[in-house]
């Protein structure tokens, strides 16, 4: 699977997030910032970003994804 395709099933899922996916062809990793990320548990968040790919999962297409997921405050505060 490509990057791309993985940072558009996240952002068709979850419309006006920024992504950002690196891997290399079978383990991934994502940067999702997203509003709607506001109020939930870490746990939540990573449901949110999970049930978008879930498909990929489930098939084995995708096999691994790391996820770290900001709110845009969140990860303003975290830019230096």
């Amino acid at each position: 699977m490509e990057t791309q395709a993985i940072e558009q099933l996240i952002r068709t899922g979850l419309p006006g997030a920024e992504v950002q996916v690196t891997g290399d062809g079978s383990h991934f990793d994502a940067v999702v910032i997203s509003e709607s990320f506001a109020g939930l548990t870490p746990i939540k968040k990573q449901r949110l970003v999970m049930e978008t790919v879930k498909v990929q999962l489930a098939s084995g297409e995708l096999h691994a994804l790391s996820i770290k997921t900001f709110t845009p405050a969140q990860w303003s505060a975290t830019e230096v």
